[in-house]
């Protein structure tokens, strides 16, 4: 079963900090309530967090989704200004952020400032040690524009019922350059489904992106309206199947609200997909349309 999570797409607004000393910071962090501020340095987005971790992680990991979505070169999450890590279970589930950078292949996201401990801690977690953890800022942004750039292709695509095959041909055209062609049968499925989608169902202009980082294929397509996709279950007719063929093919998959407006799905798959995952394909492949709505 491929990985999904759900995201509201809601922003979270940002907070502005005043600066003070590091007693004065703990107070403001703890009077002024949780809050995460985004800025950008270069393509990177830097998440200012203040506030008691327990109370501020689920706005933290809302942020992170958003800044994923704009397609930055990584995300840095700089928590001096955090109160109250020790917190039963804030650490475990700050580690949950792991599943981003798992999830988003090529995208780091590093945490800053937690201290020896609990940075030790956050990296002995199974999803935390997926995170980058620096014991300041600039080593984090350092290793972020360290890390191997995937390689990657975007187009913009008119809502016309030419897109489907435009979004196809882009992404076989890539595989075969990054010498995935056997990635080819399940991506062209999925990006068929998902500009469909985003054509009969948004009718919005329509950015799809194909990115490879070692050997995983992320394909992600970005429409300008609000409204998330359904899945739709036990149906027998041809409609509202598509989020189904996508969970059946992609090792994971979702959807991230834009900042600007509208939403992007994404799904990746892995290098070798497992055999079962195999004769699902052939399956699906064989009953797809390229025209199906998704809902």
């Amino acid at each position: 079963m491929a990985r999904m999570s759900k995201q509201s797409l809601v922003a979270a607004s940002p907070t502005r900090h005043v600066a003070g000393t590091s007693g004065r910071a703990e107070r403001d962090a703890t009077t002024q309530g949780p809050s995460v501020e985004s800025h950008a340095v270069g393509q990177v987005v830097v998440l200012g967090v203040a506030g008691p971790l327990s109370d501020v992680v689920e706005e933290l990991d809302h942020a992170i989704r958003l800044a994923l979505a704009q397609g930055p070169r990584g995300v840095a999450c700089d928590m001096t200004r955090v109160v109250e890590v020790s917190a039963p279970g804030a650490l475990r589930r700050l580690a949950s952020a792991g599943r981003h950078p798992r999830d988003w292949p090529g995208v780091p996201v590093a945490v800053t400032c937690l201290g020896r401990r609990d940075g030790q801690t956050l990296g002995t977690n199974l999803l935390g040690g997926h995170l980058m953890v620096t014991a300041t800022l600039p080593p984090a942004l350092s290793a972020i524009l360290q890390a191997a750039r995937p390689a990657g292709v975007t187009r913009r695509l008119a809502p016309h019922p030419t897109a489907p095959r435009a979004a196809r041909d882009l992404v076989s055209r890539a595989l075969v350059d990054w010498r995935l062609s056997q990635q080819i049968p399940d991506t062209c499925l999925v990006i068929s489904e998902l500009v469909t989608n985003a054509m009969i169902h948004a009718g919005t202009d329509i950015d799809v992106t194909l990115a490879e980082h070692r050997r995983s294929v992320r394909v992600a397509v970005r429409d300008h309206s609000h409204v998330l996709p359904v899945e739709r279950h036990g149906r027998s007719d041809e409609h509202g199947r598509g989020l189904g063929i996508v969970a059946e093919l992609a090792s994971a998959w979702g959807v991230l609200p834009h900042s600007d407006g509208g939403k992007v799905v994404w799904a990746v798959f892995d290098a070798v997909a497992p055999p079962e995952r195999v004769t699902r394909r052939r399956r699906l492949a064989l009953a797809a349309n390229p025209v199906r709505p998704l809902r």
